[in-house]
């Protein structure tokens, strides 16, 4: 990586999640570049350099002088890889927020010995979905192995993003679990299930749902078993094409939306869980990314090569760095 560089380029830079990135950067004082596809969406106030996802020359020039990329333009089955591929001939460590499995395991497969041939680092799905699941659940499990992992979320809106929505279209490979330690799809139809949040989202119906947490946790994990839930009224939300999307309600750009995350993992030891709560994914997913990269920046992770966000940097550091600003955590131990 070019460790004299200190700036990082946010790709995207113009889309929802894209602003409450350049939003956390600047609040943390970190050199930003806006880069977007289109030169009509440039972002005021900022840095910006254009680049189609298509123009691998294009992508060079506007990672030049980064040493970190954030990439927040989905689908990411099609932004990522030639992102990935300008980020290792530029020298410059990745970062990515996708929910899409097939993504996150593409990037994992494809890019893990090329980034360490390039000494740098690739992180896919460094945000809400993916990223927040693999840090709760590493810092549950005990020396890298448990029976079983189920994750659990409670929205009680989702306001999807055009984003959300295209990438939902665009992404129809089959959802993966794992069972009896492998990874496998996910059986038809979803099951459901009753899961016993906290206030202010209490009991409710839940519909199994498995995003890019799967591939993340499984990729330093070892598990018999590990699923995803989605509460049923968010899962109605998003299908629902008359669902608005997410709008802002406070100074910081928020949606009213209220998330918690549940991680429980079962092992001989016993079971625990822990409690991520607080507002707005979309938002949420910002510092997240964002202090994944200063981390990057300021040489605070534990390898190069292809990593979950868990496996690169020391978990519980990094959300005693988020708390309580950005989340809520409560830990319920052994039982």
């Amino acid at each position: 990586m070019n460790k004299h560089h200190t700036s990082v380029a946010v790709y995207g830079a113009n889309g929802h999640t894209g602003k409450f990135v350049l939003a956390e950067l600047h609040r943390r004082s970190i050199p930003a570049i806006a880069v977007v596809r289109d030169p009509s969406r440039r972002v005021a106030g900022v840095t910006g350099r254009i680049a189609t996802i298509d123009d691998p020359a294009a992508l060079d020039r506007a990672l030049a002088g980064c040493s970190v990329v954030i990439n927040c333009a989905g689908p990411f089955l099609d932004t990522a890889p030639p992102l990935v591929e300008a980020a290792l001939r530029t020298g410059c460590s990745y970062l990515d927020v996708t929910a899409e499995q097939t993504s996150a395991q593409a990037t994992f497969s494809s890019f893990d010995q090329p980034a360490r041939d390039a000494g740098v680092t690739v992180i896919p799905a460094a945000g809400f979905y993916g990223g927040l699941a693999d840090l709760l659940a590493t810092a549950l499990v005990h020396d890298e192995a448990a029976d079983a992992i189920t994750i659990a979320v409670a929205l009680d809106h989702w306001w999807p993003t055009e984003g959300t929505r295209l990438t939902g279209e665009r992404n129809q490979a089959p959802r993966m679990i794992i069972e009896d330690g492998k990874l496998s799809p996910m059986p038809l139809p979803a099951q459901t299930a009753d899961w016993a949040f906290g206030t202010p989202h209490g009991a409710q119906s839940v519909v199994e749902m498995s995003f890019s947490e799967i591939i993340t946790i499984s990729r330093h994990l070892s598990m018999r078993s590990l699923r995803s839930y989605l509460g049923a009224n968010a899962l109605e939300d998003v299908r629902d094409a008359s669902t608005p999307p997410p709008t802002a309600t406070d100074a910081q750009g928020r949606s009213a939306q209220r998330f918690a995350m549940d991680v429980v993992v079962a092992d001989a030891g016993g079971t625990r869980r822990i409690t991520a709560s607080g507002q707005d994914i979309y938002a949420v997913s910002a510092p997240i990314v964002v202090e994944a990269a200063e981390r990057l920046l300021t040489g605070r992770v534990r390898s190069r090569g292809a990593l979950a966000l868990g496996q690169a940097f020391d978990n519980r550091d990094f959300l005693d760095a988020l708390a309580p600003t950005h989340l809520d955590l409560a830990f319920h131990g052994a039982s």
